[in-house]
């Protein structure tokens, strides 16, 4: 996906569908419902967080893999799925343009929806696993280079949370290398600024040398 005409191009009645019905399916908690289901309040517990690594760590493995690859679908759904969807039968007249900026919009509301979820009074994840699925339906191969990069730094330390940023730090610039331009090298920044600023309370414990690495026994947090 290279160049993307402006969003301007794409009817108002499929920006606002999209918008809402990619929220709603981010605003899914899966953590906070795995849990639930197991009798566990997850914003508790642990790290407090309703992310999959807390998941695994408070629940185990396979629950935490469960939440990891729903919150990841969440993502890829919207952009691969909804944005088709609504396209196809409220918009069909702006042709690639106009799907790829549905896209691009699925997946920033997508993102925002976990992190935001309305089931929780406004509170969420952290997007790491969410927008991962919106960088496997949007940029494949710039997703590689930022896992790359997050297997270095995580191997290097044993902090997610530090990979995690990392990781996201390098996504503009993995996107401009394998040949985004323009709108998409915009979402793809502001997906980054999402995931540093609700890792801000981490950043914070990693300058204060508080945060724990992962595999200690008080963990630390994916998302």
């Amino acid at each position: 996906m290279g160049g993307i005409a402006p969003f301007a191009s794409v009817d108002p009645a499929s920006h606002a569908t999209v918008a809402l019905a990619a929220y709603a399916l981010g605003s899914l908690p899966t953590g906070f419902l795995v849990a639930s289901a197991r009798g566990v309040d997850i914003r508790r517990v642990g790290s407090g967080n309703i992310g999959a690594t807390n998941v695994l760590r408070v629940l185990g493995r396979p629950a935490g893999i469960l939440v990891l690859v729903v919150d990841a679908l969440k993502g890829f759904l919207a952009c691969a799925v909804l944005a088709d969807l609504v396209h196809r039968n409220l918009d069909s007249t702006g042709g690639t343009s106009a799907l790829e900026s549905l896209r691009l919009l699925a997946g920033v509301c997508a993102v925002l929806g976990h992190n935001y979820s309305c089931w929780l009074k406004f509170h969420g994840g952290k997007g790491v696993a969410t927008s991962a699925g919106v960088l496997i339906a949007l940029v494949p191969r710039a997703l590689i280079l930022c896992l790359v990069l997050w297997t270095l730094v995580f191997g290097l330390t044993r902090y997610v949370s530090l990979a995690s940023m990392a990781a996201a730090l390098g996504l503009p610039l993995a996107v401009w290398l394998t040949g985004g331009r323009g709108p998409l090298l915009a979402v793809m920044s502001l997906l980054t600024a999402l995931t540093l600023y609700k890792h801000r309370t981490n950043f914070r414990r990693l300058l204060d040398g508080t945060e724990h690495r992962f595999g200690k026994a008080q963990g630390t947090t994916l998302e």
